[in-house]
């Protein structure tokens, strides 16, 4: 690892929101701009990294000027003042001086210093609660990128760039920020923003990269390519660690591998109860690019495929017939096992389908699910065609997001219905009697499920939106994130709910939303009559030898003390317990 300024070892403490032990060097990503590039620099380098900065802040003083005087003969004086305060930033003493003792302290170059500087500078501003001076900061990072583009480069010189492999450190993560990194590199990532419920913390659970959010305030307290540990388990941070601390995570590390590779040898084994009950233990999935994770893990089909990120994670949506080739890639790759492909489900925290000319005052309760899919028919029926297609060669079916009522569900299935009479006109083959189900996710739904289950042949609990509108908490609040509860006694009663009236009509009910890898809630789900699971490729080995683990009949009746109970602590408790008898070596 890189050596750094810092010597003593500094833990942070965060929410634990996807577990892991990843050990290497800190890249610090912040807010506003991008960072330069990084290197570090001998001790004889410092002086010419100093006169460095300096001559681009003064390359950058007089374009500064010339824009001034050029906008004075313009518009007159009070519209230039603006470059005129820009140049006072930069002939600010203390501010030159702090940089230039930064190239010495962190003897790294002299762009990337000034970057760290200025970072600290804005990150200090942002937090001020007085609103104009929080404004000033869209000025100073004008500044900044003008001073980072004059930076003059000697082609010649040769610098030794810091290991690829690294630890990302950034104020927050889009879903698309997390998608888009390069998951061969990226060892962990921590975020002083975010939550354990947030899209980006399960797309980490789902790529299996260790991760911590919620860290206060520490993007500018810490120098890039500093030694660090991310401790994915407990929620820590922590930097210039100890050779004590090192030979603890390496050791942690080594013990959690040998764990999972014991587990990955039982992955190929029945998901059965130890007394018969047959559970479906399916993956879920966003990218083609974890087709072969897919098959490794052992899961049986995918239960979830989210299409959002082919869809909208370019500079353009796919046309039919290239959805049409991915739904069959997948179809093929598992083998006549079932993939559920949910029609975009965009909006909330996931990725927006389009920019809109005002941001939306509440985006959780406002255009997302399949009310995108029914406002966009054009695009709506372009992917319904697609996996229709692509049903000719394999067992698909087709599953609708965030449906709050039959209305909804009724105007989704006519969709379905005319692009079926389009195809058979067509002479275009596919499977006429395709799976169709519908994800519970809001609580109307929940609530009139019965009314649902004669127009599906299966319903899919979305547990994480379940439980934040049914508890009315933003799951990616760090605020409300203690009220957050999978086992708030309203929440089990419309998961039960919703099991019931699956049974009485004839359908089965899983779950695909994170309740569904959590082991310690395992044996609440199996005994509510949940009969399919979904999770992340990563942990399918884990709860396979969760459900082997336990007997249906003991879920049932721990599931009917479950509906006595008023309190979510108490729920909690239940499920622990018979979880701790069955498997006490699985819970971390």
């Amino acid at each position: 690892m890189a050596k750094t300024a810092q010597s003593e070892e500094l833990i942070f403490t965060g929410i634990p929101a996807s577990p892991g032990i990843a050990v290497g060097p800190i890249h610090v990503s912040a807010r506003g701009f991008s960072a330069p590039e990084i290197y570090e620099i001998a001790e004889n380098q410092v002086a010419e990294e100093q006169s460095r900065f300096q001559e681009a802040v003064n390359i950058t003083k007089k374009q500064l000027k010339d824009l001034q005087e050029r906008l004075e003969s313009l518009a007159g004086n009070s519209e230039s003042e603006i470059f005129e305060a820009h140049v006072m930033l930069l002939e600010d003493k203390s501010l030159i001086e702090r940089v230039l003792q930064a190239i010495e302290k962190r003897q790294q170059n002299a762009e990337y210093a000034f970057y760290a500087v200025m970072q600290n500078f804005l990150e200090a501003m942002r937090r001020i609660p007085d609103a104009y001076l929080r404004e000033r900061t869209a000025d100073i990072e004008d500044v900044s990128q003008r001073v980072l583009r004059n930076f003059k480069v000697d082609e010649e010189s040769t610098h030794q760039l810091p290991d690829g492999n690294h630890i990302l450190l950034a104020y927050d993560l889009s879903p698309s920020d997390t998608a888009s990194m390069n998951r061969r590199q990226l060892l962990g990532f921590a975020t002083e923003q975010g939550s354990v419920n947030s899209h980006t913390a399960i797309l980490a659970r789902s790529f299996g990269i260790p991760a911590v959010v919620g860290l206060e305030a520490s993007v500018i307290q810490v120098t890039a390519l500093t030694p660090a540990v991310i401790d994915g388990y407990s929620g820590k941070l922590i930097l210039n660690p100890t050779i004590e601390t090192l030979e603890k995570y390496i050791n942690l590390a080594a013990e959690k591998e040998r764990q999972s590779d014991e587990l990955a040898a039982r992955k190929d084994e029945a998901t059965d109860t130890k007394d018969g009950r047959v559970i479906s233990l399916s993956a879920n999935i966003e990218f083609l690019e974890e087709l072969h994770e897919l098959t490794e893990s052992g899961a049986k089909g995918v239960g979830l495929y989210r299409t959002e990120f082919l869809l909208l994670n370019g500079s353009e949506m796919p046309d039919e017939n290239e959805q049409a080739d991915a739904y069959k890639r997948v179809a093929e790759a598992v083998s006549g096992e079932i993939v559920i492909i949910r029609t975009m489900d965009a909006g909330g925290d996931k990725l927006p389908i389009e920019p809109l000319t005002e941001p939306e005052p509440n985006p959780f309760l406002g255009w997302r699910g399949i009310r995108v899919s029914l406002s966009r028919p054009a695009m709506f029926r372009d992917q319904l065609r697609a996996i229709l297609r692509a049903s000719a060669h394999g067992k698909l079916a087709v599953m609708f997001p965030l449906v709050s009522g039959l209305s909804e569900l009724l105007q989704a299935r006519d969709m379905l219905n005319r692009c079926m009479d389009e195809l058979t006109r067509e002479g275009i083959p596919f499977n006429e009697k395709i799976p169709v189900g519908v994800m519970i996710e809001v609580p109307s739904a929940a609530v009139c499920a019965d009314l649902l289950a004669p127009n599906v042949d299966f319903f899919s609990i979305g547990t994480n939106d379940l439980i934040q509108y049914t508890v009315a908490v933003d799951r990616v609040n760090p605020h409300v994130a203690d009220l957050y509860k999978p086992t708030h006694p309203a929440v089990i009663r419309l998961i039960k709910k919703t099991v019931e009236a699956g049974e009485a009509h004839g359908i089965w009910t899983g779950v695909c939303g994170e309740m569904a890898g959590d082991i310690r809630l395992t044996p609440l789900l199996l005994g509510l009559g949940v009969e399919e699971l979904s999770v992340s490729p990563k942990i399918v080995p884990r709860v396979g030898q969760v459900i082997r683990s336990l007997k249906y009949s003991e879920c049932q009746a721990m599931a009917d003390e479950v509906m006595k109970q008023t309190r979510s602590q108490h729920i909690m408790d239940l499920s622990m317990s018979l979880a701790k008898k069955c498997y006490p070596d699985l819970l971390d």
